[in-house]
């Protein structure tokens, strides 16, 4: 699963550069940045449907009489609210209160829970989990046994039918259900990172060819595209979804990060809940905003932000707005330049151009029937 570089490849490795891929180096991985470009990948998610190869994603299995007491300690959401079928996003935070990551927790059975992490901190998510690890519980890092496929887009449900007789439209938002796609046995999930509809399909490993293949083929006359990392950025700092190692990390809480609605504080004792009760009770000096530039430039991570004549701050996540056609960004600043319409400066190429403060997402879908 890994060539002459080091670098791991996924099951759908070959399937890539078959269809053109530019393949580049990620978190450990040799992934497809683009296709047919950015913008054309990114429009397409948007109008019609997108394929999008996320088995560099770590999926991380908790079985036994004490699954769901590891997983409520380690999470900052309640996972007492799941029901079997259920899908819940939360972070999983250090002492300090500061991210080691955010996730997805899948709850299979009442003993039997997955975490679906981000690929750069696979390793490390998982020796954290086990470092805190207690009871009757078993804890597996299964990633190189799951290929995980993500189709979103308008036209999603309507293709995904074709190859499906499980009821994939009466899924709820972050649900899933167990069944078959594409003569393949796996799980459907309803959650995306893309502000749009769709579905992940989490299959074998092995199945994972047969399964994307199925799908570019039969998606054709639906107008879908597959799609790299390159656009599956664009389009989540669109939709005002946080990436881990720029708009969260080590260095930021949830409540920093605008993401207090995953924190259950009455839940009961969690890592780092200490002190978020502290910021919940007295506040934070920095939050994270969105910002659209005002002045013509393209804001990128790590550009230096500027309020009154001070620097106070770095982009977090930034560039074009494809769908939106304008400069957007992320950033921390602090708390009294976080009301929507205060206007901030991004220093781009040594020159400070305006941009103004608004509430995330960026972009919302229309409201449509399932």
């Amino acid at each position: 699963m890994s060539d002459e570089t080091g670098l791991k490849k996924t099951p759908l490795h070959s399937l890539h550069v078959q269809l053109g891929a530019k393949m580049v180096p990620f978190a450990g991985w040799h992934m497809p940045v683009q296709y047919e470009g950015i913008i054309q990948e990114h429009k397409a998610v948007r109008s019609a449907a997108g394929l999008f190869d996320v088995s560099h994603m770590g999926e991380i299995d908790f079985r036994g009489p004490d699954a769901f007491s590891n997983v409520q300690n380690l999470v900052t959401n309640n996972v007492a609210r799941l029901e079997v079928g259920n899908v819940l996003y939360s972070g999983m935070l250090y002492h300090e209160g500061t991210f080691v990551d955010d996730l997805l927790v899948y709850k299979l059975a009442e003993d039997h829970y997955w975490l679906v992490v981000n690929a750069s901190n696979t390793d490390k998510d998982f020796q954290w989990i086990k470092d805190n690890q207690h009871g009757d519980v078993s804890i597996e890092n299964i990633s190189d046994t799951i290929c995980q496929i993500a189709l979103q887009g308008p036209r999603s449900f309507d293709l995904a039918s074709q190859l499906t007789s499980t009821p994939i439209r009466e899924l709820g938002s972050f649900c899933f259900v167990e069944g078959e796609i594409a003569g393949c046995r796996g799980l459907l999930s309803r959650t995306g990172y893309t502000g749009e509809d769709g579905l992940e399909i989490y299959v074998a490993w092995n199945d994972g060819p047969q399964v994307w293949s199925a799908l570019i083929e039969t998606g054709r006359p639906f107008g879908l595209k597959p799609i790299g990392l390159g656009a599956r950025d664009t389009l989540r700092l669109e939709a005002g979804l946080p990436l881990y190692g720029n708009d969260i990390s080590d260095r930021s809480t949830p409540i920093e990060a605008g993401l207090k609605w995953t924190v259950k504080l009455k839940k009961g004792d969690f890592i780092g809940r200490d002190v978020l009760v502290k910021q919940n009770t007295e506040g934070v000096g920095v939050k994270l905003v969105g910002f659209v530039m005002i002045d013509k430039g393209i804001p990128r991570p790590h550009y230096p932000v500027w309020v009154q004549g001070r620097k106070v701050a770095e982009v977090a996540s930034g560039g074009m707005g494809i769908w939106l056609d304008k400069m957007i960004g992320t950033a921390y600043v602090p708390i009294e330049y976080t009301q929507p319409g205060t206007e901030i400066e991004i220093e781009i190429r040594n020159k400070r151009l305006r941009a103004e403060v608004i509430t995330l997402p960026f972009y919302k879908r229309p409201v449509s029937d399932k």
